[in-house]
Order: C-alpha cells, then structure tokens, then sequence
C-alpha cells in the first residue's frame, strides 16, 4: 500500500522513519529545513530503543510537490495546523483512501470527517515520547512506540484497516485497531492532557514527575478530573487510568516533555486550548467540576 505521513515531527518522522526502513512505500510531507535536511540526508535517529541510526533515502515533499494518491494518510500535524493539511487531503485522496488522525487534541476525526464527507476519518491516537532535535534528526525518549486508531461507527469499518496494523507491526510499532475509539482516544488524552498541563505549570520535564512530590500529585489529581468527565460522557475506561499512565510516565526518559511545553518554552503557538482549556469548558458543559484544570488553566490566562 502506498502511505502519506503529513507532518515529519516526532510522531509523523518516527512513523517514516520506521516503515521507509522496513521496505513500506512511505512519503512524509514537511517543508522548511527539516524537509530539506530529510531530502539530503534522510532521516537521523536518537533511540533509547535501536540506538542511534540514519534511514536514508527516505520519500519527503511539500505539499504543493506531492503528486500521488494514497491508500492510507496518516495526519501527524499540530491541532492549530490541522485546517491547513484539509485541501491538500481533498486533492491527493482517491475513492477508497483512508485517513487515520494521529493527533493530541479529542475528538479531531469526527471534526475531520465533516470537513472530508467523501473520504473515511478514523479517530486515532500514538504513544510516544519524540521530538525533532534538529533538522532532519528525530529524538525518541523512552521505548513505547503505539498506535491505535479505529471507526467511530462499525458500520464503516474496511478490512484496510488490518492491513495498516499488519504493516505497522512489520515495522516495530504496536499497533491496535480499537473496538471502542472513543474509549481509547479519551485514555490516550486522560495522559497527555494532564502530563502537558503539570509540566507546563511547573515548567519540568518528566524526571520531576517520576518522584513522588506536588508535581506528581497533580498530575494524578487532573487524571482523575479527566477520569470524571468521561463518566459523565458515558465513557467507561477498562482499566484504572491513574496507574496505567504513572506507568507510562515512570517508563520514560527523565527529559521526555510534551510538545506543547516545548513551543511554550520557545514562545510559539502551542495545543494549550486543545489541551488545558477545553476540558475546562467541557467540565462546564457536563457539570463535572475541574479545579486543578482551572487553576492551571487561569495560570496561563484563561477563565470561565
């Protein structure tokens, strides 16, 4: 099959990087430096888990050069660039492809799928730990490397979607194509959201929050707020989201952080509406109350 990763950052440059390696026909969209240090140099990878390895060549354009159809797009861009990759998609995608949103923000393939009525929007989310270094180099911190992805209406389900997971897996990456997406997502959020958020308020990467103290404890105290909400969404997680979550958290690199703090830190655009904010609007909208959210969220000067 013939994949398009949109977005060459710590997810969608991992993702490449694995499956271009394994003999997968990939090509990564990019722009700027980074897309020039991969068309150059390939990709260059920092591993806890393989080591340091360089996968060259590998297929990368930008969007405007990218002239093929896809059987499978994963979207591996920032929340706050996600309207940008809408008609790119439109005009690269044939009758059956298939579009697997890869994103941290909740809820991103249903608002996907209304802005692509012809074409399949999975809801998808990825556990990993990656950023990029520098151009054309991606560091991964810590050794979990999943993706899950799935339908929102069985109905939609094709056997596609197996394959994805079959190939996936060929390429060293876990792979689950979920039964209840939904579900899934929401837990993959109830870790994400809460890590960005405490490490933002107490600007810390993960080593502060591995040991036991405040930063820990909040953490633990906004996973719980998340766990509420989505009982009040009639989403029932089938396992106890607070251990799981300190598990992946205590199994990363003390210096793994979230993109989000990142681009705080550098004073650019970030995923904090998607991330902080919105489940403080989401606690208003299904009554659930959310006070660690909304002292954090009222840090960085939103209010209710």
């Amino acid at each position: 099959m013939k994949y398009l990763v949109i977005g060459a950052g710590g997810t969608g440059g991992s993702i490449a990087a694995f499956m271009t390696e394994t003999g997968h026909d990939v090509t990564v969209i990019d722009r700027g430096q980074h897309l020039e240090a991969i068309q150059k140099g390939g990709l260059q990878m920092k591993t806890t888990r393989k080591g340091n390895y360089t996968v060259f060549p590998v297929k990368a354009s930008h969007m405007e050069g990218y002239q093929e159809e896809p059987d499978v797009i994963f979207t591996c861009v920032k929340g706050y660039s996600l309207d940008d990759t809408i008609p790119f998609i439109k005009r690269v995608v044939h009758r059956d492809t298939v579009v697997i949103p890869l994103l941290n923000i909740y809820g991103t393939g249903s608002r996907m799928q209304a802005m692509l009525p012809g074409t399949l929007v999975t809801d998808g989310c990825i556990y990993i730990a990656a950023e990029i270094r520098e151009p054309g180099t991606i560091l991964q911190a810590g050794d979990i490397f999943r993706v899950v992805y799935g339908v929102r209406k069985r109905e939609d389900f094709r056997p596609i979607l197996e394959q994805v997971a079959r190939d996936l897996t060929d390429s060293g990456i876990a792979a689950i194509v979920s039964d209840d997406i939904r579900r899934d997502a929401l837990q993959k959020f109830s870790y994400v959201s809460p890590m960005a958020a405490c490490g933002a308020y107490y600007d810390i990467d993960a080593g502060e929050a591995q040991k036991p103290g405040l930063a820990r404890d909040t953490f633990i105290a906004l996973m719980k707020e998340i766990d509420a909400l989505a009982q009040a969404m009639g989403i029932n997680f089938t396992v106890d989201i607070v251990q799981t979550n300190l598990n992946i958290l205590d199994n990363l690199s003390p210096i793994a952080s979230t993109s989000m703090q990142r681009d705080l830190r550098q004073g650019r655009k970030s995923e904090i509406d998607g991330l902080i904010f919105e489940v403080v609007r989401l606690g208003r909208q299904y009554g659930v109350p959310v006070p660690t959210y909304k002292m954090i969220a009222a840090r960085f000067g939103f209010t209710v």
